[in-house]
């Protein structure tokens, strides 16, 4: 089964292109810039496709001979709100038209928590509408909404990891959320591409299992612990942080970490997976404790000169 794979060079992406790997599938995988020395590294059974999801041909060449897709691409942040429209949504409803030309019906989609709170976000907003157009395309589909993602290669939660080497990981205000390790949400995208009637039609909710999730509180702690520091966590007013996204922003730019998007959903006080989307155990179970997890990614940024 060949499998046709956005976001390929991204954090979730190259998770997942490691487990269909892991399993000898052929993947097509769509790359705005093909990674020549990333390439040269990746296993042969990936084929990459330049473009991006607002290029007709590049789609088209993407799907043909494809049987399935995980669709991992979209924007996550922005100084720019209305582009989340523009890319996650536009973008999702130009490869389902290019999958419907090409004739394949299995569609894995990865949205976001966010989306279960549109009002609260641009991003979780577009997501929403994103879902909607899976649902309506007529594929065989099945939305996966991760919480927040943590492992090797991540640049957002990195930066709770940098901040806890020095002591100290300001929190948003006090509120509860879930966590997936990046090695169990791609195994999980991987384990979607069958159809079958325990997935075709359902929006699930990953995590790693631990019922009611982790405080704000207790994930600082723990990431603490993973990088051998004990922490000062404080919560962070919101009137606080939307204060540092500004600062970011000039600070760094278009580059900037956290916007006033971001501050919207960070803000919110219920992040926990929905108990009534979860996965069949049948098809799969997280693998990976986050205690355990956390300090091998805390191993990883120092091996890679991060921390």
């Amino acid at each position: 089964m060949t499998i046709a794979l956005t976001g390929g060079t991204g954090f979730v992406g190259q998770a997942t292109i490691d487990a269909l790997s892991r399993r000898n599938m052929p993947v097509k995988a769509l790359a705005r810039t093909i990674p020549e020395g990333q390439a040269e590294g990746q296993p042969c059974n990936i084929d990459w496709v330049g473009g991006s999801l607002a290029d007709d041909a590049a789609l088209e060449q993407l799907v043909t001979g494809a049987e399935a897709i995980i669709h991992i691409a979209g924007l996550t942040n922005t100084p720019e709100p209305a582009q989340f429209e523009v890319a996650n949504v536009e973008g999702t409803r130009k490869l389902l038209s290019a999958a419907k030309s090409a004739g394949v019906q299995r569609f894995v989609f990865v949205s976001s928590l966010s989306a279960r709170e549109p009002h609260l976000s641009a991003y979780g907003a577009s997501k929403a509408q994103a879902e909607q157009v899976v649902a309506q395309s007529g594929t065989d589909w099945t939305i996966i909404r991760p919480p927040a993602v943590y492992g090797p290669r991540d640049k957002d939660m990195f930066e709770l990891f940098r901040s806890a080497k020095y002591g100290f990981v300001p929190l948003p205000p006090a509120g509860r959320t879930s966590l997936i390790h990046v090695q169990d949400l791609a195994e999980l995208l991987v384990a979607m591409v069958p159809a079958s009637s325990e997935v075709t039609g359902q929006t699930f909710d990953p995590d790693d299992g631990r019922a009611g999730g982790w405080s704000h509180k207790e994930m600082a702690r723990a990431i603490g612990d993973a990088v051998n520091r004990r922490v000062i966590a404080p919560h962070m007013p919101r009137f606080v942080l939307e204060g540092a996204a500004g600062l970011d922003r000039i600070i760094r730019g278009d580059n900037a970490k956290l916007t006033a998007d971001r501050v919207g959903y960070m803000t919110h006080p219920d992040w926990v997976v929905s108990s009534d989307r979860v996965v069949p155990p049948s098809i799969w179970t997280p693998a990976i404790d986050t205690r355990e997890g956390m300090a091998a990614t805390a191993q990883w940024y120092r091996e890679q000169g991060w921390l």
